[in-house]
């Protein structure tokens, strides 16, 4: 019977970074520096806020775009954080996790055909849902332009096609952020085109060097915004996201949402509004925390003679795997799992610009992050 099911889906492959995950995991000793999840813990009041709504029975539907109290927080959250203001009972919608966001927005916004412009290397949660609309990605080369998807790179690859441009910064997998700058002159080359933007910005709260800007500052009518708590308050499992949009796009996009989920679990969001109030500001220990790990990994692949942009948020290095190396970086990976079990994922998990590199990811203790780098510098040496 599976010659009956849809060819969209039968295209697609299960995700390259799960696909290594999955096939080193298990194995005895291996450190595994490939999944980006926080290994902190939910913090314990967030918790609490979950336990306590079980007792208190918060175990019904709520309204599909989610309670509105905590609609409510995270407008407050955005406004304050980033300078950003939506109204909480249409133009805030409450979703599982950024991924789900992240897949209405582009089944509302899309058509037969309608071209999609991505930063190549990118993360691989785009790509097929595109193709599942009958959309086409476009990838954009940023390799020399230090991972960023700049105006200057848009422009060119602009047509009466483009749909929409996805802003996902900071990045996964490099770690780069667009800088206010570089914002604002993607909104003045994109103001008034019927095109959308759709701005993930799930790491938002782990940004180090500079405070995070979003595009919807100056392309607000345009802009979808996408973010969560996953990466912030280490909540990856409870599956809460958020989708801030103008209330005539976002109108359409609940269509699809409700359709899709109904609504997001009555607990996650419990604790979800107490992590908004209480834990306004849970990340930034965790922050703290990346940094310190952050400047340590780039003083060691510097000594290892290694090439990479230094990443200004996320958690996650994009290393070139030196040209003595003649392999692909699936192999690669695979060949420094098998002989020094240490685990990365292979750039070309990440689009075809890619290739030649590979993700480290530093969210993990920093012991098993020294010893993971000594694994992979006696695998250079050797």
């Amino acid at each position: 019977m599976e010659h009956l099911l849809n060819k969209r889906v039968l295209n697609i492959e299960i995700s390259g970074i799960r696909k290594f995950s999955n096939m080193v995991s298990g194995v005895e000793d291996m450190i595994s520096l490939t999944i980006g999840q926080p290994d902190f813990q939910t913090p314990p009041h967030v918790k609490q806020a979950g336990i306590a709504a079980i007792e208190q029975d918060f175990t019904t539907y709520t309204h599909n775009a989610g309670y509105l109290e905590l609609r409510n927080a995270a407008n407050n959250f955005v406004k304050h954080k980033y300078n950003l203001e939506y109204d909480p009972e249409k133009e805030v919608i409450v979703t599982v996790g950024a991924s789900e966001a992240i897949d209405v927005s582009l089944r509302t916004i899309l058509a037969e055909g309608s071209e999609v412009i991505l930063p190549g290397p990118i993360y691989p949660g785009y790509e097929p849902i595109i193709r599942m609309t009958g959309g086409v990605p476009v990838h954009v080369d940023t390799r020399d332009s230090q991972f960023k998807l700049t105006a200057e790179k848009i422009e060119p690859y602009l047509t009466d096609k483009t749909r929409c441009i996805i802003l996902p910064y900071p990045s996964n997998p490099t770690g780069v952020s667009l800088t206010e700058h570089d914002l604002k002159d993607i909104a003045k080359l994109l103001k008034g085109k019927d095109i959308f933007v759709i701005a993930d910005e799930i790491y938002s709260e782990l940004v180090y060097e500079n405070k995070h800007y979003s595009i919807a500052t100056d392309l607000r009518d345009q802009t979808i915004i996408i973010n969560g708590l996953s990466k912030s308050h280490s909540m990856t499992g409870w599956r809460i996201g958020f989708l801030f949009a103008p209330e005539n796009i976002s109108k359409h996009i609940l269509k699809v949402h409700q359709y899709n989920v109904s609504c997001v679990s009555s607990i996650s969001q419990m604790a979800a509004l107490e992590a908004l109030t209480n834990g306004y500001n849970d990340a930034e220990p965790m922050r703290i925390e990346y940094v310190k790990r952050r400047d340590f990994v780039c003083e060691r692949l510097t000594k290892m003679g290694l090439e990479y942009v230094k990443p200004d948020g996320a958690f996650y290095f994009f290393v070139k795997i030196p040209e003595k190396y003649q392999m692909p970086s699936f192999d690669f990976a695979v060949d420094l799992a098998h002989t020094n079990k240490v685990a990365v994922v292979p750039g070309s998990a990440f689009s075809k610009f890619g290739e030649g590199y590979f993700r480290l990811s530093y969210a993990c203790s920093m012991e098993k992050l020294s010893e993971g780098l000594n694994r992979l510098e006696n695998y250079l040496k050797n």
